[in-house]
C-alpha cells in the first residue's frame, strides 16, 4: 500500500480486515516496525476519534508521531494556485506540505467539505494538492468526500459481528440534523459496502440522494421501514443534499430511528460514526441499547489505522 484516501488503495480488502483483527488480538506484536520513522497528523478540522486512534496506532507500531492542529496552530493556510499573497494568509500549503515531506516518513491530513462549492469539494480541493505535492506516503483522515479509515473500522465490525452463511442485509438510513452535514461518511461506506459481500441498501428521504459516483447501482429506497425490513445491521447517518448542495430540504416524517422502527429488522445491529445527536438522529434507547455496537466500532478505529499504517510502513525504505 502506497497511500490510503479510498478503497481502491486496498489490494485485498478482506486480508486487510483479517490483518486488523490480528492486530486487536495482539495490539503490540510490530512495535519495532516504525521504530526511526514519523507520521505527521495533520488536523484542518475537529477529531477526537480519528485523532486519538490514530495516535495509538501509530505508537503501538513504534512510530515518532507529529500532531499538527493546522487550523490553531499554524500559520493562516492559502490554498488557490497563483495566489498574491498580500491579505490574511500567510504560508501557502505547497509550502506547508514541503516542509512536511523533510520531516515525516507519512503524512496523514483531515480536511472536512467546505460546503461552500460543490466543485471544490467533489475535486477534493485541499486533499488533491496532499497528494500533488507529497513526497511520502498520504493517509486521508477524513476528506471532502470519504473518511476511509472510518469505512475499513466499519468492515471490521460487521465481519467481527456476524458468523452465519448468508450475506447480511445492510442498510445505511439517513437521519436528522440541526445542520447542513456533508455526505464524505455516507459516500465512503457506500463505497467500502459494494466491495463487502453483503446485501446492501441506502435509505434516504427524496432530496437526499448521495452523489451516484458512490452508490453507482446501489438501491435507494425513499422509505424507511421498508428499508429497513429484515436488516441485519444498520448504518445511521446523516447527510445534506447533494444535487442540490449543501441544502436542507424538507422532510416528511420521522426518521429518527428507535426501538419501534427496529422490531422491523433481523434484531439488527446498530452502527453510527460518531458524534451522534442523541435524540435527534437516534433515540436514547436505541444508544444504549443492546443492539448498539456503536462503541465496539469506535474502539476499531484504532485497528483499521494501524493495520493501514503498517501496510504503508512495509513499502517505506
Amino acid at each position: 500500500m502506497k497511500k490510503f484516501t479510498s478503497v481502491s488503495d486496498v489490494e485485498n480488502l478482506q486480508e486487510i480486515i483479517k490483518k486488523a483483527l490480528d492486530i486487536k488480538a495482539d495490539p503490540l506484536s510490530e512495535t519495532e516496525k516504525g521504530k526511526g520513522k514519523t507520521i505527521g497528523l495533520v488536523f484542518l478540522n475537529s477529531s477526537l476519534r480519528t485523532r486519538l486512534s490514530s495516535q495509538i496506532a501509530a505508537q503501538n507500531l513504534g512510530l515518532n508521531v507529529l500532531t499538527l492542529n493546522a487550523a490553531q496552530e499554524a500559520w493562516n493556510l492559502e490554498f488557490a494556485d497563483g495566489a498574491v499573497m498580500n491579505g490574511d494568509t500567510v504560508e501557502h500549503i505547497k509550502d506547508a506540505i514541503e516542509v512536511l515531506n523533510q520531516y515525516c516518513d507519512i503524512i496523514a491530513v483531515r480536511c472536512f467539505a467546505g460546503m461552500k462549492s460543490k466543485e471544490d469539494d467533489v475535486n477534493e480541493s485541499i486533499l488533491s494538492q496532499f497528494e500533488q505535492h507529497a513526497k511520502v506516503p498520504v493517509v486521508s483522515l477524513e476528506s471532502a468526500t470519504r473518511h476511509p479509515l472510518q469505512s475499513l473500522a466499519d468492515c471490521i465490525t460487521i465481519t467481527e459481528n456476524w458468523n452465519k452463511e448468508q450475506k447480511p442485509k445492510v442498510v445505511l438510513t439517513w437521519a436528522p440534523h440541526i445542520k447542513p452535514i456533508a455526505q464524505a461518511v455516507g459516500n465512503s461506506f457506500a463505497e467500502w459496502m459494494q466491495e463487502m459481500d453483503v446485501d446492501f441498501v441506502i435509505a434516504n428521504p427524496e432530496g437526499y440522494d448521495l452523489d451516484p459516483a458512490f452508490t453507482k447501482d446501489t438501491k435507494v429506497i425513499h422509505d424507511q421501514d421498508e428499508a429497513l425490513k429484515d436488516a441485519d445491521f444498520i448504518y445511521v447517518k446523516n447527510w445534506s443534499s447533494f444535487d442540490d448542495y449543501a441544502a436542507m430540504p424538507e422532510v416528511k416524517g420521522d426518521w429518527m430511528l428507535t426501538n419501534d422502527k427496529l422490531a422491523n429488522t433481523n434484531d439488527a445491529k446498530v452502527m453510527h460514526c460518531l458524534p451522534v445527536r442523541r435524540n435527534v438522529e437516534l433515540s436514547d434507547e436505541v444508544m444504549d441499547g443492546e443492539n448498539s455496537i456503536i462503541y465496539q466500532q469506535a474502539k476499531n478505529r484504532i485497528f483499521s489505522a494501524q493495520a493501514v499504517f503498517s501496510e504503508i510502513l512495509d513499502n517505506i525504505k
